[in-house]
């Protein structure tokens, strides 16, 4: 038999590969397993602080955690507790624990020169370094915690503290608009001295007098509606005399304006006598006063009625009557004069006249305002222009919606509109009456519930249809009270000085007096002989 060859069997597998296998496996496993534990480490470092700690022991209430004194981050740590601990000083001090306080602001101390020595030698802190310092704060802040000086307790202080403060802003606000009244109802010296010194004279010297006297023929100027004319109802001898210097310098045709000035008994005489001894350019001035006015009485007049009665004049000069409620600016005793309600009578004042062009004393004319007399108003009686351009100038800022009759009659977003420069045309104000609406909504706000105070307000509703909106550049508001934008100055015809910085009182705004005082003549004996400068 045969013998069969050798059989080359397969190999059998070597035992190391295998080894080798399992070898990688295992140190995958334990890779895995380390990167697992260490990042629940890192995730279980925030639920330290979340531990509780027993009350008795103030070690384990300091919520030093192992991220507090990693040295990463012992310098935020620090700024930190800084920036608490100087809260806390201030409540310590508020609550008169000053001992506290101080313990508070030496530890502050010390914290703040660590940072110091790091940032100057351009070295990190360190956390054996800061491990006393953070330790010392963190036991201070702890124990200003058992005070109750805890967030809660901060933000209620600091929200009283808040309301003391805005308080105190409050009553100084008061007091400063009430100190600032009371300065633009005063008289100056110098105004006061003016008006004795012109009413001497007139009644001294009969050449004034027979000089105004022989302008009778003057009376045909003032009755000639080609002319230019202008009205103004004033009290103040200097203010209106840069009325009318001013409308007269900047006129092209100085000899067609007439003037028409009414003021009271008091300085009629002064007012006659200033502009008898002074040229303004050719204009023609007629003063007189509203006590030779026969119509003007109590039973025609229903705010004449009102202003002599006792409780109004208390209303005005005591200010009790409603506990302080109404603005003292509305307390003004100048609507007691009958000089600022004559605006709604002016047809009656001038009967011979189709129309005017009323100025308030307390404006500058710095362009020809004949064009003025040209415009269309497209039958309405009052040509103004419209203040609504800001918000707050609108008929619901000045009337009582409340009130059933202004809420039916009046729409309250309706722009206002401003008295101190207006074109009246008198020809469409007799035929509609307007005058008789005036004395309608006077009679109505008997009792002060339609509106406060003022003559706006009733000339808002008076002439409620009746307005044809102006150009802005005719008439330039806020010169008395507020910033105006420079460019609008520039293309103004008529600046208004309204509000209580009169440019002829100490209180004006500087930067706009020299608009009005340039048309004052100071080098004017009679001004020199009375200091004004």
């Amino acid at each position: 038999m045969r013998r069969r060859a050798t059989d080359f069997r397969r190999p059998v597998r070597k035992k190391v590969p295998d080894a080798l296998w399992w070898a990688l496996c295992c140190a995958v496993i334990l890779l895995f397993v380390y990167i697992l534990s260490k990042g629940n480490k890192i995730e279980s470092r925030p639920a330290l602080s979340k531990r509780t700690y027993k009350h008795d022991k103030i070690m384990e209430g300091l919520n030093i955690t192992e991220e507090m004194l990693n040295s990463n981050s012992v310098t935020r740590q620090l700024n930190d507790q800084i920036s608490l601990a100087k809260a806390f000083v201030v409540i310590a001090k508020e609550s008169n624990n000053l001992q506290f306080a101080w313990e508070l602001s030496a530890q502050i101390h010390n914290s703040q020169r660590l940072l110091s020595n790091a940032a100057t030698r351009r070295v990190p802190l360190t956390t054996r370094e800061t491990e006393k310092a953070i330790r010392d704060m963190a036991l201070l802040l702890y124990q200003a915690q058992q005070l109750h000086y805890d967030s809660a307790t901060m933000i209620m202080r600091f929200k009283a503290k808040i309301q003391a403060l805005e308080e105190q802003m409050n009553l100084v606000t008061e007091k400063s608009s009430k100190y600032g009244q009371i300065a633009a109802e005063e008289v100056p010296k110098s105004l006061y001295c003016l008006g004795v010194r012109l009413t001497t004279e007139w009644f001294r010297n009969f050449n004034l007098q027979k000089k105004s006297k022989d302008k009778r023929q003057m009376e045909m100027k003032l009755k000639d509606n080609n002319l230019y004319h202008f009205c103004v109802f004033s009290d103040n001898i200097l203010a209106t005399s840069v009325v009318v210097n001013s409308t007269a310098m900047n006129s092209k045709n100085p000899n067609m304006i007439v003037f028409h000035l009414v003021t009271d008994e008091i300085n009629y005489a002064a007012m006659k006598a200033w502009f008898a001894v002074n040229d303004f350019h050719g204009v023609s001035v007629e003063v007189q006063k509203f006590e030779d006015f026969t119509w003007l009485n109590a039973s025609y007049v229903p705010v004449l009625k009102q202003l002599q009665d006792s409780e109004i004049q208390s209303y005005y000069f005591s200010g009790n009557s409603d506990e302080g409620r109404t603005p003292i600016k509305f307390r003004n005793p100048k609507y007691l004069s009958m000089l600022n309600h004559l605006r709604f009578y002016i047809p009656e004042v001038f009967p011979s006249l189709k129309k005017v062009v009323f100025l308030d004393d307390d404006v500058v004319v710095q362009k020809d305002l004949s064009d003025l007399f040209s415009i269309d108003l497209n039958g309405n009686v009052n040509g103004a222009v419209e203040t609504c351009m800001e918000t707050f100038h609108r008929y619901h800022k000045y009337l009582n919606y409340s009130h059933p009759l202004i809420h039916a009659h009046f729409d309250p977003d309706a722009c206002g509109w401003a008295f101190g420069m207006n074109v009246f045309d008198l020809v469409q104000w007799r035929k509609k009456n307007v005058t008789g609406i005036y004395h309608y909504w006077q009679e109505k706000n008997v009792d002060r519930t339609l509106w406060k105070l003022g003559t706006l307000p009733p000339g808002l509703l008076t002439f409620y249809g009746l307005t044809q909106p102006l150009d802005p550049s005719w008439h330039v508001l806020g010169f008395g009270y507020t910033n105006v934008d420079p460019q609008l100055i520039e293309r103004g015809a008529v600046l208004h000085f309204n509000g209580n910085s009169k440019p002829w009182l100490k209180i004006g705004i500087e930067k706009y007096k020299p608009l009005w005082e340039k048309y004052v003549e100071y080098s004017h004996p009679l001004l020199q002989q009375c200091n004004f400068h």
